[in-house]
């Protein structure tokens, strides 16, 4: 018999499924978002903050850098699997800059399921330029979670 969850307790996240779709992810591409992730990182390269000194290094405006793409993309995954997930590993490529005014889409599927309640799952991010990250992300979800059968 499993426990009933404490009063106020998030509740847990349905177990996942090998193969399943995640909901995508709309993310507007806004300057704020750009400079507060590149500032929140310390990654003060004036490319991330500065569209004249951007502009004079070839871009048309400043862009996110990796750091703030990669909190985003392990933000998509756990937001799938509760407060509860914790992120194991996040490997990712960038693509096609993201640049203020545009909308970044993140999507992802479920690619392997471990029975030690590891979930690896790939990610791509595509804005109107094309796709800005692709990657995979391992997660732990607390034991306990039913588990479907035929899982790993």
């Amino acid at each position: 018999m499993t426990p009933a969850p404490k009063p106020g307790a998030p509740a847990p996240a349905p177990a996942p499924a090998l193969g399943e779709e995640l909901a995508p992810l709309e993310i507007a591409v806004t300057r704020t978002l750009i400079v507060a992730g590149a500032i929140a990182s310390r990654d003060y390269q004036d490319v991330h903050h500065d569209a004249e000194s951007a502009r004079g290094k070839g871009s048309p405006d400043v862009f996110m850098n990796i750091l703030t793409t990669n909190g985003l993309v392990g933000r998509y995954v756990t937001d799938r699997f509760g407060p509860t997930a914790v992120l194991r590993r996040v490997a990712i490529r960038l693509g096609a800059p993201n640049y203020p005014g545009d909308t970044m889409v993140l999507s992802g599927r479920v690619t392997a399921l471990g029975a030690d309640g590891t979930v690896e799952v790939s990610v791509v991010g595509a804005n109107g330029l094309g796709r800005h990250v692709t990657g995979t992300v391992s997660v732990s979800i607390p034991v306990g979670v039913t588990r479907p059968k035929g899982s790993v």
